[in-house]
């Protein structure tokens, strides 16, 4: 049986519509677990967002009632150690982690609609954006512990600086299941809004960071990562300062601020 017979024929989708990018994770009936080639399109559309300057924001969700269920583990046990080698597949494992980190460092400010709960894997996909806006009904958990997996370095980092060290002690260490309200409490959500104001919340989130000043944006969020993970280009983001100094939409945007209007910047 193949992958498209099993139901893995469904890639995430990307559509790009007023400087907006959406990818939709697209396989419900298995909730949306990804598998190697879901990793591989990814990477490829985060390639294709960061060369397309007329891209402002990512918005990143699902379709169904999870957002997903992380990396599919029949496919993790066949191409991992877990099985004995001579049955075991010849297709080496994806750099999930790699995917993550690009993601972390997209140019563009991303936003996670979590469409539904998230497990495993997903969870990271999910807190390597900017953003993560979620129902009220939703849930988390990651089983790595319950599953004898040592999770790879970039996650427990990233869970670290995003969640702090008690957060990711707690999650990681029991695979607990948490709900909507803890999800918000430590940090995980941004944003916790009843599942009929889901497109309302996300909508209005993408619209404001759209229409702020890209380049400003951009330049904010690279330093804004690396003083998190203690990082920073100090030389690099004072560069970026100066810059916007001299910049068309710094002047564009104080004239509209004076003349009590939307600014209209073009990223110069």
């Amino acid at each position: 049986m193949n992958a498209k017979d099993a139901g893995f024929g469904d890639f995430p989708s990307l559509c790009v519509t007023d400087g907006v990018a959406t990818i939709t994770l697209q396989r419900p009936r298995l909730l949306n677990r990804l598998q190697a080639e879901d990793v591989i399109r990814l990477r490829e559309y985060w390639a294709q967002i960061e060369a397309d300057e007329s891209i402002r924001v990512l918005v990143l969700t699902g379709v169904g009632r999870v957002f997903s269920a992380g990396y599919d583990l029949d496919e993790l046990s066949e191409r991992s150690g877990a099985i004995p080698a001579g049955e075991r597949s010849a297709r080496p494992l994806p750099d999930f982690s790699a995917m993550t980190v690009e993601l972390e460092n997209l140019r563009v400010p991303t936003v996670c609609r979590l469409n539904g709960s998230v497990y495993g894997g997903a969870t990271d996909l999910a807190l390597s954006c900017d953003f993560r806006v979620g129902p009220s009904d939703a849930e988390m958990f990651m089983p790595a512990s319950r599953l004898g997996l040592h999770y790879y370095t970039e996650g427990l980092i990233r869970w670290t600086h995003r969640l702090g060290t008690n957060a990711a002690r707690k999650l990681f260490l029991t695979a607990a299941t948490i709900k909507a309200p803890e999800m918000l409490a430590i940090g995980y959500l941004t944003d916790l809004v009843e599942p009929a104001r889901l497109d309302e919340v996300v909508n209005a989130l993408v619209s404001r960071l759209a229409d702020q000043a890209p380049r400003a944006v951009e330049g904010m969020k690279c330093s804004l990562n690396e003083i998190a993970r203690g990082t920073l280009n100090v030389a690099a983001s004072d560069q970026r300062h100066a810059a916007s100094l001299g910049s068309e939409d710094l002047r564009e945007g104080m004239a509209a601020w004076q003349e009590k209007r939307k600014p209209h910047f073009i990223g110069r």
